[in-house]
């Protein structure tokens, strides 16, 4: 018996199942749909749309570094005990392999993994984000990860040019210490940067600055805020009296990827 796009909408609504599980139910039982709604009922696959409405602000970061290769996945559970499983760990090495090989995309492979995942640990799972970073010839490849509790919770890869494994490291622990979100100021999109120069303007003008004095003020404070978000920008870690771009030298930092827990 053949189904439609239809008949999975129809179960789906009839069983609040995703999508996935609705077509798997009906070509599993030749597109009867009773048969097809017990099926999903037996697997407990009936309730796993209720669970994607939870909030998962726990999981794994699984990090791999093979030669110029890194990569960082993201995994999402809803508990730290769930996180925690060897199951869970399993399944986010899984996917830090693929990443590795073939790019951050690669995670679709196992999203038939996933949903059985969902199903077995009985928690909103899915993929937060995923990175990979492939070193040129002649740069190093910098990582750091932070494990707590067994598991990892902030990972960063960082790629140097003209520097050294050590200070690639060294930048490596300050990302995950100070979590930029651009490399330079020049990166920080246009839109950011006025929405916040509006907001520092409101502030100061509040606290009752004198009018002509806003605009020197208010770049002032704009140079903190490329500090708090700009990697070039930001105070080093380990010495706040030496900037990023100071501590490189003449080295170059040519990309950066974190991935954090919550």
């Amino acid at each position: 018996m053949s189904f439609t796009a239809q008949d999975v909408k129809a179960l789906r609504e009839a069983t609040g199942a995703g999508m996935m599980d609705a077509k798997k139910a009906l070509e599993a039982n030749d597109g009867d749909f009773e048969a097809a709604k017990q099926w999903l009922r037996e697997k407990g696959l009936a309730a796993s749309a209720k669970r994607d409405d939870r909030e998962n602000n726990q999981g794994v970061v699984a990090l791999k570094v093979d030669g110029n290769r890194g990569a960082l996945v993201l995994l999402k559970s809803e508990t730290d005990f769930v996180a925690g499983s060897d199951q869970f760990k399993a399944e986010a090495d899984a996917l830090v392999e693929l990443v590795l090989a073939g790019g951050a995309d690669a995670v679709a492979q196992r999203q038939a993994q996933l949903e059985e995942l969902k199903i077995t640990l009985k928690e909103n799972i899915e993929i937060g984000q995923a990175a990979q970073i492939v070193a040129a010839d002649g740069n190093v490849l910098g990582h750091y990860e932070h494990v707590q509790g067994g598991r990892g919770v902030n990972g960063v890869l960082v790629e140097i040019a003209g520097g050294n494994a050590e200070l690639a490291h060294d930048i490596a622990v300050h990302i995950a210490f100070a979590r930029p979100k651009y490399l330079s100021r020049d990166d920080v999109p246009a839109d950011v940067v006025d929405a916040e120069r509006k907001t520092l303007e409101t502030i100061t003008l509040n606290e009752g600055k004198p009018e002509a004095a806003v605009p020197k003020i208010v770049e002032g404070r704009l140079n903190g805020f490329f500090k708090d978000v700009a990697l070039l920008e930001q105070p080093y870690a380990k010495d706040d009296k030496v900037s990023i771009k100071q501590l490189l030298g003449d080295a170059s930092i040519v990309s950066f990827a974190q991935l954090e827990i919550g």
